[in-house]
């Protein structure tokens, strides 16, 4: 299971650098909160994640596919940035 690790609003998110895997929840303007990430196959093909929009209307619906892929493709940590 990925860690899960709060930046405070204003705080830059982490420079991971394009070697490790990665998955960002960011607190939007309007309430909702939108998960990014990206890692790789086993044969070292590419994977994206991009969050649903049925999965941005709360943190807690956010975090649950996000916990669910990461853990899935081996991301250690998941970096999440809400609103105050």
């Amino acid at each position: 299971m990925p860690e899960i690790i709060y930046v405070k609003p204003g705080e830059e998110l982490p420079d991971i650098g394009d070697d490790q895997s990665w998955l960002f929840i960011e607190a939007t303007d309007n309430g909702l909160f939108y998960g990014t990430g990206y890692s790789w196959k086993g044969d070292g093909e590419g994977l994206g994640y991009c969050s649903l929009p049925e999965d941005d209307v709360s943190l807690e619906a956010a975090l649950a596919p996000a916990t669910e892929w990461a853990t899935e493709h081996g991301v250690p940590t998941i970096w999440v940035q809400a609103n105050p």
